[in-house]
């Protein structure tokens, strides 16, 4: 999914964010080493809920990049996925409110994490009746899922400022760089165990002799004459594995995913005191009006609308497009995992690095760095012809693709962080309602269209969402600089009274 992410949409960060508890110690009161012992216990629950999150989307994850390719009878897996999203821009709206303030962030995420678990177990019986049920399960589910995370790391990180002085942006961008590193490399293991699993009985690798006119950016649909487990007349691989491989597959999944129920609730500590829960939460109805608000009269937020929308529409085409018209169609199911696991390996990497990185850099060149890749990588699938003696083109464009995915995510996330700090429920509800349209547009018109088509989108709405960027980090910076010249201003108006005070006084007591 989205991986979905990690961006909460609701009021709840807001109060994790600004409602200190109450009962909590009093850190000028604390020796050194109760400070030593909290950082402790706080890192290490940072490094369990990131855990939990890696078991589950390690099931997750690598079901999703196969949903189009083993379920491709009818585009039932395209719909499945449509879904979800759709049923996460409901939730976005009215379920995290709700099921935090009444359960706390930790149980909030066990329910939700049962739901996901649910999704693999209707996966052993693939119909309409089994499978939609489930994705709209998981849709609700995921938007309380990563909102009690994110509130769950940025309290942790406001509390763990605290105790070591250092500045919040630092242990907000070290928590969320180090949750996003183990969460990522789910890819790798989950990719990783669909792979082993489903090319047993496969025999040899069988590279299609007709991907070139068929494939990439020419696949349109399912060739007509696949055979399950074997070849047809065109030397094609099998589009669809063994049953047996598929329940084997999908056993492992449900066993990792119980157990990251049963880690959690085991494992994870709740949040003290009363940063656990919001009695007064804002409604629903109230979040989505002050989203659709926010996006109306901030003139920031029109502008990077497109990019986000685009962050949904590109994760969607890897999961949904990529693994089936370029891997699938020329190589065969069984080898999706290990081309995704060159893209769960740099989307990991670069997630954690380029958190470092931006602390040198800043910004603006990480997504220039972005928008010269992915176009690089969208060009190439439009004029690359698959073919057997350049297979190692399919894991480099996986790779880039990555790379791309870590810094929308990373960045996009930061972004609306930085831009409006004092909205964040709006603005993170407008994150996640923009990013989740666009999963949803591109699943919609995935059984409908050709890939070429596809990249031909995802190439105009990056264009015109990196445009929209630049010129809201141009109104940014002049906004900044102006609010920097009135403080500047103001601090030495407020210096020049308080010498002329001092100065009066000095001639006061000159005269007594």
């Amino acid at each position: 999914m989205e991986k979905q992410n990690g961006h909460t949409s609701n009021g709840t960060l807001k109060t994790f964010i600004d409602k200190r508890s109450a009962d909590l110690e009093d850190v000028n009161t604390m020796s050194p080493e109760q400070k030593r012992k909290e950082k402790i216990y706080i890192t290490k629950n940072v490094v369990i809920i990131s855990g939990g999150f890696l078991f589950l989307f390690t099931a997750f994850q690598s079901l999703q990049n196969l949903q189009s390719s083993l379920n491709a009878d009818k585009g039932l897996g395209l719909i499945s996925l449509c879904v979800i999203y759709a049923s996460l821009i409901l939730s976005c709206m009215f379920v995290p409110p709700y099921m935090i303030g009444r359960l706390g962030c930790k149980w909030a995420l066990v329910v939700s994490m049962i739901s996901y678990v649910l999704y693999t177990v209707a996966n052993y019986y693939v119909k309409y009746w089994t499978l939609i049920p489930a994705s709209i399960l998981v849709g609700l589910s995921a938007a309380p899922l990563w909102s009690s995370k994110c509130a769950y790391l940025t309290t942790s990180a406001i509390r763990y400022t605290e105790l070591s002085k250092e500045t919040q942006e630092a242990v907000v961008t070290r928590f969320f760089g180090i949750f996003f590193l183990i969460f990522q490399s789910g890819q790798i293991w989950g990719n990783l165990i669909s792979s082993m699993v489903l090319q047993q009985g496969e025999g040899e690798d069988v590279f299609r002799s007709d991907a070139g006119e068929v494939c990439g950016a020419r696949y349109c649909k399912p060739p007509a004459t696949l055979y399950i487990n074997g070849t047809n007349s065109t030397g094609a691989p099998s589009f669809t594995p063994k049953r047996p491989f598929v329940i084997t597959m999908l056993s492992i999944y449900f066993g990792i995913g119980a157990f990251a129920v049963i880690f959690i609730i085991i494992c994870l500590n709740k949040l003290t005191g009363k940063m656990s829960r919001k009695k007064d939460q804002e409604t629903g109805l109230s979040l989505l009006i002050a989203t659709v608000q926010h996006v109306r009269r901030d003139y920031k937020m029109k502008l990077i609308v497109p990019l986000t929308f685009y962050s949904g529409l590109e994760q969607a085409f890897i999961f949904g497009d990529f693994t089936a018209a370029f891997v699938t169609c020329s190589l065969g199911v069984h080898r999706v995992g290990f081309v995704m696991i060159c893209f769960g390996v740099t989307d990991a990497a670069f997630s954690f690095i380029l958190g470092k990185l931006t602390q040198y850099t800043g910004r603006l060149p990480v997504f220039v760095s972005g928008l010269l890749v992915h176009l690089t990588a969208i060009i190439t699938m439009l004029l690359w012809r698959p073919d057997p003696s350049l297979v190692w083109v399919f894991y480099v464009l996986a790779a880039l693709q990555g790379f791309c995915d870590a810094i929308w995510q990373t960045q996009i996330n930061a972004l609306y962080g930085c831009y409006f700090p004092d909205n964040q429920e709006a603005a993170f509800s407008n994150y996640r309602l923009w990013e989740s349209l666009g999963f949803v547009v591109a699943f919609a018109y995935g059984n409908f269209l050709c890939i070429n088509v596809k990249l031909y989108i995802l190439l105009g709405v990056l264009i015109l969402g990196m445009v929209g960027y630049f010129v809201a980090e141009l109104t940014h910076y002049r906004a900044e600089k102006n609010s920097f010249s009135v403080s500047q201003t103001a601090n030495d108006t407020e210096l020049a009274q308080t010498n002329k005070a001092m100065h009066s006084e000095e001639n006061l007591n000159n005269v007594a």
